[in-house]
Parts: structure tokens; C-alpha cells; sequence
């Protein structure tokens, strides 16, 4: 079963969120105190499989420890998936 990827779109606007909570001045950590395991369980949901998990762990550190907001997590995954799909494809065709 071949499992649905989320959109590009999806991906940045979740970056952007994680970005957001040190938009509004000493909310900052606080935010991220919220949205940190928000943020690693909708990155599971999104991707699922041991990408999701691990994804969804790292996602949650990154998010957890100050300064490291800047790191687009969901978008990183994004292109990591859609190039294992171009591979997966590349070898269908070559093979038949």
C-alpha cells in the first residue's frame, strides 16, 4: 500500500507555524513548549511508517531546544520523499 505524501503547500505553511511562535516577542519558548509535541504528531500522521517516527522525534527536538526553529523539518521530508519516489519510479520503468 502505497501511502499519499503530504502537499508541498501543507509542508511549508507547517515550517511556517514552527517559525511563527518567535514572531511574537518572549512568546517564543513558551509557544514552543505547545507546539513542539503538537507540531512531532502531526509529522507522523503526515508521513507515518519509521520516517514519521523518527521524523515526528527529531521534529519535536528541533522544536523543544531553543534557536533550532529555523530548521524546515516538514519541507526536509518533503523532498526527501519525493525523491525515493522518483527513484522508485526510475527503476519500475527501467525494469519492464
Amino acid at each position: 500500500m502505497h501511502r499519499r505524501s503530504p502537499s508541498l503547500v501543507f509542508c511549508i505553511i507547517m515550517d511556517l507555524i514552527g517559525y511563527a511562535t518567535y514572531a511574537i516577542p518572549f512568546f517564543g519558548e513558551i509557544g514552543d513548549i505547545f507546539w513542539a509535541p503538537l507540531s512531532a504528531i502531526i509529522f507522523y500522521a503526515s508521513f507515518g511508517g519509521w520516517k514519521g517516527v523518527l521524523g515526528g522525534i527529531g521534529n519535536f527536538i528541533e522544536e523543544i531546544l531553543p534557536g533550532t526553529d529555523f530548521i524546515p523539518s516538514f519541507t526536509i521530508m518533503w523532498f526527501i520523499q519525493r525523491h525515493k519516489n522518483k527513484n522508485i519510479n526510475s527503476t519500475a520503468r527501467l525494469s519492464k
